[in-house]
């Protein structure tokens, strides 16, 4: 048995792009940058940023991607790695890793207030529709949509 399974938060680098596979299904594409801060061996501030790739086939998914995420958005990201393969112009093959959220165990978490309101919103497509509570579905029945209200402390 093995697991494939990535898990990243970190904030959008540009707004998504939605593009029409040839069967009329959309697919959402956007990057998310993480960071990493420590202090070097004189003291000084050190910082790494990595870039990471989101592929986006769940339908139901895509929908949120397209009317709620956009540049600076802070996600919680779940999904499987996969690497693709494509030939370049000049014969060359080249490689992508990215973080595919399609189907079943795929979450898409909202960090950050949408639209100024202010509930904390969830999306997730999973195969078990029981393992999140208080939720409303939208017309594919994979896809959960959770609206927990802000709890302030």
């Amino acid at each position: 048995m093995s697991v494939n399974k990535a898990i990243i938060v970190g904030n959008v680098t540009k707004d998504p792009e939605i593009r029409s596979a040839s069967n009329g299904q959309e697919i959402a594409t956007f990057s998310i940058a993480t960071n990493q801060k420590w202090k070097g061996k004189d003291g000084s501030p050190q910082e790494r940023v990595e870039w990471h790739r989101v592929v986006v086939f769940s339908q139901g998914l895509v929908g949120i991607v397209k009317n709620y995420v956009k540049k600076g958005s802070k996600l919680y990201i779940e999904g499987q790695l996969q690497t693709r393969k494509w030939t370049d112009k000049n014969g060359v093959d080249k490689y992508t890793t990215e973080i595919v959220l399609q189907n079943f165990n795929s979450t898409l978490q909202i960090l950050n207030r949408v639209d100024g309101d202010s509930s904390s919103v969830s999306y997730a497509a999973s195969q078990n529709n029981n393992n999140t509570s208080g939720s409303s579905t939208n017309n594919d029945s994979s896809t959960k949509v959770v609206i927990d209200d802000e709890i302030s402390f």
